[in-house]
């Protein structure tokens, strides 16, 4: 098996693993910091906005499963692509929307997908994620990884913070194409 990686930024980290992780043909799902310009920050550093990075999830998985196209579009469901200062209650450039991209095919893909989305006209403002090559990823220390089944209850208080209510609200069978 030959798998493939895909590294996406939508708020919290935290928030992201387990959509993804629970998906058929993942293999590993990582939380830690991307597109900044210090090697090896910690959370205290990105949170302090000192580094330029943002969390971030990087993904292992088999194409033979799941493709990068599908991968994308279950990424769109996770987040608000309109709100390029952060997600829900996490504001701030370490926060922001992106899809980091590893190649030219990962890039059409995303374009594609961004393009798609916003001609659907699902959303009152533009689409602002923004759709960067792939950076240096830094793994999260051992508190942040599979944060949801160490911290359930914690986990539900983030969620609760506006991110489930947006999913539920934007992203319903009805919406996903």
């Amino acid at each position: 098996m030959t798998l493939e990686t895909a590294t996406f930024a939508g708020g919290c980290f935290w928030c992201m693993v387990q959509p993804f992780e629970e998906h058929p043909g993942i293999q590993k799902v990582l939380s830690g910091y991307t597109g900044g310009t210090v090697p090896n920050p910690t959370y205290e550093q990105v949170k302090a906005h000192t580094t330029g990075h943002t969390e971030a999830v990087k993904i292992w998985f088999d194409p033979a499963v799941v493709s990068y196209a599908q991968l994308v579009e279950l990424y769109w469901q996770q987040t608000d692509p309109t709100d390029a200062g952060g997600q829900f209650q996490d504001r701030g450039d370490n926060y922001r929307p992106v899809i980091f991209v590893a190649d030219a095919t990962q890039r059409k893909i995303a374009e594609a997908s961004k393009q798609a989305l916003q001609a659907r006209e699902q959303f009152d403002r533009p689409i602002v994620t923004q759709i960067q090559p792939v950076q240096p990823f830094y793994s999260a220390e051992e508190r942040h990884q599979q944060f949801y089944k160490k911290n359930p209850r914690r986990m539900a208080e983030q969620e609760a913070g506006g991110r489930a209510a947006f999913v539920a609200q934007h992203w319903t069978k009805e919406t996903n194409h």
